[in-house]
C-alpha cells in the first residue's frame, strides 16, 4: 500500500462551532481595529498614491540595484523604488531600470534639482547610464488611482457576492463576502498598523486574496449543498460541522502548499515583490481562518431554508471533490 503524507487524520471530528462566540467576536473586533488603524495611523502610500516620479534609465552595463540604491541614498527625495525591467525585446546589452521617486513631505512633486542630483549620482557609478524619460505623477492622478483601487475591490467583491448568490442562496453569498471583507480589511489594517508600503502592487494582491479566498468557501458550501440534500433531519450546526470535518484535509493541504510557495518568495523574492507575498501571506492565513470560524457563522445565524432540499439534490461542480 503506497504511503501517503496526511496533514490530518483520515476522519476528524472537530466542532468548529464549540467557542464560535469567541472566533466570531475576535473577527468582528479585528475588522473594527483595522478600521480604527486605518483612520488614526493611515496607510504608509507609496509613489503611485502619493505622486512622485519615475526615472527610466538605460545602459550596456548590467544593473546593479544594490549599487544603486546605495548611489541614492544620500539623495534629499523621499521613497526611492528601483525595479530592474526585463522584456524580451531587449538587446543583449540593454539594461533597464525604472526608479521611482516620491515628493518629499509638504511638497507636491520632486524638483527638477533633485532630478538632476539623482541622474549625476548615477552616472559617477555608471558613465553608459542614459535617462530616456522622465514621468511626473500628480496628486490628482494619485487621488484617483486611490479611487480606481477602492472600485477595484469593492467590485470584485460584488461580482464574488452576485456569482455565489446564484450558485447558491442569499445567505451563502452574505457569509462569504462578509468572510472576504474580513480577510481584505484586517490585512490592510495590518498594513497600516506597521505602517507598510501601500501600492498597486499591495492592490493586485488583495484582488488576488478575494479569488483565493472564495475559492475555498464555495467548495465547502458545494459540499454543504450535498449534505443539505443527503442528511435531511440533521440539524444545520452539526450538518455544518460535519461538512467543514469532510473538507478539511483539502482545506489545509491547500493553505498548506501555498503558504510555503510564498514563504519561499517572502524570503527570497527580494524588496520588489515582498510587500505583494506579504499580503498574500496574510490573506491564505485570514481566507482560511475566516472560511472555518466565520463564514459559516453567518449561515448559521441567518439560517437555510431546507424545504425544497429534496427536491433539488447538490449536484455542484465540486460535490465530488476529493477532501
Amino acid at each position: 500500500m503506497a504511503w501517503r503524507l496526511r496533514l490530518v487524520p483520515e476522519k476528524t471530528n472537530i466542532d468548529f462551532f464549540k467557542i464560535q462566540w469567541v472566533t466570531f467576536g475576535t473577527s468582528v473586533f479585528a475588522m473594527l481595529a483595522s478600521i480604527v488603524l486605518i483612520f488614526t495611523m493611515g496607510l504608509n502610500f507609496g509613489i503611485d498614491f502619493r505622486g512622485g516620479t519615475t526615472i527610466r534609465t538605460e545602459s550596456t552595463t548590467a544593473v546593479d540595484v544594490g549599487a544603486y540604491r546605495d548611489a541614492l541614498s544620500g539623495i534629499s527625495a523621499g521613497d526611492v523604488s528601483i525595479t530592474e525591467v526585463f522584456d524580451p525585446s531587449f538587446r543583449d546589452d540593454q539594461h533597464v531600470a525604472m526608479i521611482r521617486l516620491s515628493a518629499r513631505e509638504g511638497e507636491e512633486s520632486v524638483t527638477p534639482e533633485v532630478i538632476a542630483e539623482v541622474e549625476a549620482a548615477l552616472q559617477a557609478i555608471d558613465p553608459a547610464i542614459t535617462f530616456p524619460s522622465v514621468e511626473s505623477v500628480g496628486p490628482k492622478v494619485s487621488q484617483e488611482l486611490i479611487t480606481s483601487a477602492l472600485l477595484a475591490v469593492l467590485a470584485g467583491a460584488a461580482g464574488i457576492l452576485f456569482y455565489v448568490w446564484v450558485r447558491f442562496e442569499w445567505q451563502f453569498a452574505v457569509g462569504t463576502v462578509a468572510a472576504l471583507i474580513h480577510d481584505v480589511l484586517v490585512t490592510v489594517g495590518i498594513f497600516a498598523l506597521f505602517q507598510i508600503k501601500f501600492d498597486l502592487t499591495i492592490v493586485a494582491a488583495l484582488l488576488t486574496i478575494l479569488g483565493y479566498s472564495v475559492n475555498d468557501t464555495v467548495v465547502i458550501f458545494d459540499r454543504l449543498r450535498e449534505n443539505l440534500a443527503k442528511y435531511k433531519q440533521m440539524p444545520l450546526r452539526e450538518m455544518m460541522n460535519l461538512t467543514a470535518n469532510e473538507t478539511l484535509s483539502r482545506t489545509i493541504m491547500t493553505a498548506s502548499t501555498t503558504f510555503i510557495s510564498l514563504l519561499v518568495l517572502f524570503i527570497f523574492g527580494g524588496d520588489v515583490i515582498r510587500g505583494f507575498v506579504f499580503a498574500m501571506l496574510l490573506g491564505v492565513v485570514l481566507g482560511t481562518y475566516s472560511t472555518l470560524y466565520m463564514a459559516k457563522n453567518i449561515v448559521l445565524m441567518l439560517g437555510v431554508d431546507r424545504s425544497d432540499k429534496t427536491k433539488k439534490p447538490g449536484n455542484g461542480e465540486f460535490a465530488n471533490v476529493d477532501a
